[in-house]
C-alpha cells in the first residue's frame, strides 16, 4: 500500500493543489492527514471541500482546526494567528464548520503499523521539538511508525537499541529505507505554510510493500496566495511569510 502523509495545509489552497498536482503519477491508496485544515490562508471551505472529496482518507483535527469551532481559546494564538482564526470562523460555510467539529481527536491508529497524531501521541497541541521529546512520544505509542505534523518542519526520529536519533530532512526527494526493529517517528513538514526557510509545499508518501520512506518538495503558486490573503484582509504578515518559508 502507498500512503499520502500531508499536514497543515492551513487554507493555502494552491499548496494543496501543486501536492495533488506532483502525485497524480504515484498510485495513492490512502490518504493520512495530520491536522489544520485552515488557519492563516485565505481559501478554507476550497482547502477542506478538496481534502472531503479524497477517498480511503484518515485525519485528525490540529490545534486551528479546534480553535475555529470554538473548542479553544484563541488567547492562547499569538495576533496573527487569532485574527486569521477569527476571519476563518465568519468565512467558513456551516456545514463545512461541523465537519471540522467531528474530527477525531488524536493519536488515531490507522493500520495495524501506524498511528498518526497532531502534535505529540501525548498531547495533540504539544510541539516536538528535539530528540528529548521523541523519546517521551516513543513511550505513547505502540506501532512501528507514527506520523506527526504541528511544527511545520519535516524530520526523522529512529528508535533502535534503546537510543532516539534525529535527523532534519533537507532535499527532495529524500529517501529511507526502514529497518526491521527500529521505530520510527515522522513529520512531513508543511504543505501550506512552511517554516524550514524553504517555501515549497512538503508532503510524504510511505510504500508499505517495499517499506520505504521518502519526503517530497514541491513548488506552488504563492503569489496567488499571496494575493488572496491582501484580498482577504487578513495580516500581510501571513502573505510575507509565505515566500521566506518561515
Amino acid at each position: 500500500m502507498r500512503y499520502l502523509i500531508f499536514s497543515d495545509i492551513h487554507g493555502n489552497l494552491e499548496a494543496l493543489d501543486a501536492v495533488l498536482e506532483d502525485i497524480k503519477r504515484k498510485k495513492i491508496d490512502y490518504y493520512l492527514f495530520l491536522g489544520d485544515l485552515v488557519g492563516y490562508g485565505a481559501s478554507p471551505n476550497e482547502v477542506v471541500q478538496k481534502v472531503l472529496s479524497f477517498r480511503h482518507l484518515f485525519m485528525v483535527r490540529g490545534n486551528h482546526d479546534k480553535a475555529v469551532f470554538g473548542l479553544d481559546s484563541i488567547q492562547t494564538f499569538n495576533p496573527i494567528a487569532a485574527a486569521a482564526i477569527e476571519w476563518t470562523k465568519k468565512t467558513l460555510n456551516k456545514k463545512l464548520l461541523r465537519f471540522l467539529s467531528g474530527l477525531a481527536k488524536s493519536p488515531l491508529v490507522v493500520h495495524k503499523d501506524i498511528t498518526i497524531c497532531h502534535g505529540a501521541p501525548f498531547d495533540e497541541d504539544y510541539y516536538i521539538f528535539g530528540e528529548f521529546d521523541a523519546v517521551e512520544a516513543f513511550s505513547y505509542f505502540e506501532t512501528p511508525l507514527c506520523f506527526f505534523g504541528h511544527t511545520h518542519f519535516p524530520f526523522l526520529y529512529v528508535e533502535k537499541d534503546q537510543t532516539v536519533e534525529g535527523t532534519f530532512i533537507q532535499g527532495s526527494p529524500f529517501e529511507i529505507k526502514l529497518e526491521k526493529g527500529a521505530r520510527y517517528l515522522i513529520n512531513p513538514g508543511s504543505v501550506g505554510q512552511p517554516r524550514d526557510r524553504d517555501p515549497r509545499a512538503a508532503y510524504v508518501i510511505y510504500d508499505s510493500k517495499v517499506r520505504k520512506i521518502k519526503f517530497y518538495r514541491v513548488e506552488y503558486d504563492i503569489q496567488s496566495a499571496q494575493k488572496k490573503i491582501l484580498e482577504a484582509n487578513l495580516p500581510s504578515a501571513l502573505a510575507e511569510r509565505l515566500s521566506l518559508g518561515i
